[in-house]
């Protein structure tokens, strides 16, 4: 692409307003930035940004510039994570990405799948995000609720997991022991997001009013500490419950169904088929052992 360079640039300075930050960005030096954004307004013959003592400020053509740069660097960016997912050797880099309650069963499992294959470089993202596949952001997502729908994605479901009503005795002592029919008079624990994918979580939204959920989490490690510290009714699962007390026992509606999903361009590499083969395994130990887990 002619002149990729002095595009790239451009898009950095819109992105981050300044030659210094635009510089950090790219790793050049400011000096480069700015001869870059004089020879492409040059060869443009339009002004694409507005200097002031604060930085850089985008004009109309400049972000019309930086708009198109952004998908081709997208592009780029995708087209890399999928080489990089791609050979006949279980080496480079390894990108798995769950919830942030599931990482204390998956660091050990990806631990040894890394001493098995030494050449690994393993990443465990945690978090609410949900990582784009397509843009090669991860090799192998593990999803909750609904089968994810994404277009040119391999789903494939991997664990069941068991929900169940808890408290803690703190809880419990303050506000009395609740019941099924009484739950409309106590505090819960929630997410807040109303597009929760969680299958208790949306019970939750549908049964108890929205000033009921006093106390809000942002994921399942954070709800879980915010349970044992009496803040409210919250879900844990059957068998994770040292230190609560089952309020209500898991209902069919609040188990949460785990899935594997994986983007088709690289489903089928050596390394990808590698670690979903380990996790499958590992499923199978879990579901063997812990109370809360069965396969699909």
């Amino acid at each position: 692409m002619n002149h990729w360079d002095e595009i790239r640039t451009a898009y950095h300075v819109a992105r981050a307003g300044t030659v210094s930050g635009a510089a950090e960005a790219l790793g050049i030096h400011h000096a480069t930035v700015i001869r870059h954004i004089d020879a492409l307004e040059s060869r443009l013959g339009v002004r694409l940004f507005q200097r002031h003592a604060r930085g850089y400020t985008p004009t109309e053509a400049g972000v019309d510039l930086a708009r198109i740069a952004q998908v081709t660097e997208d592009q780029f960016t995708q087209l890399e994570g999928r080489l990089k997912g791609q050979g006949d050797d279980v080496t480079g880099e390894l990108v798995i990405t769950a919830l942030p309650g599931f990482s204390a069963r998956l660091a050990p499992v990806l631990t040894d799948f890394q001493g098995r294959h030494p050449g690994l470089r393993v990443q465990l993202l945690t978090g609410p995000r949900i990582f784009r596949l397509e843009y090669g952001e991860a090799h192998v997502a593990i999803r909750a609720g609904t089968a994810p729908q994404e277009p040119d994605n391999v789903v494939q479901p991997f664990l069941n997991v068991t929900f169940g009503l808890y408290a803690a005795q703190s809880y419990i002592d303050k506000h009395g022991m609740p019941t099924e029919e009484t739950l409309g008079d106590h505090r819960f624990i929630g997410t807040g997001d109303q597009n929760a994918r969680a299958p208790f979580m949306r019970w939750l939204a549908q049964n108890i009013p929205a000033g009921n959920v006093r106390f809000q989490v942002s994921d399942d490690i954070a709800m879980h500490q915010a349970l044992l510290a009496g803040a409210g009714l919250g879900f844990a699962m059957q068998g994770s419950i040292d230190g609560l007390i089952e309020v209500v026992p898991p209902k069919t509606e609040w188990t949460s169904r785990l899935w594997l999903v994986t983007h088709v361009d690289l489903h089928r590499s050596t390394k990808v088929q590698a670690v979903l083969a380990h996790l499958k395994t590992a499923a199978q130990k879990w579901a063997n052992e812990e109370t809360g887990l069965s396969l699909p």
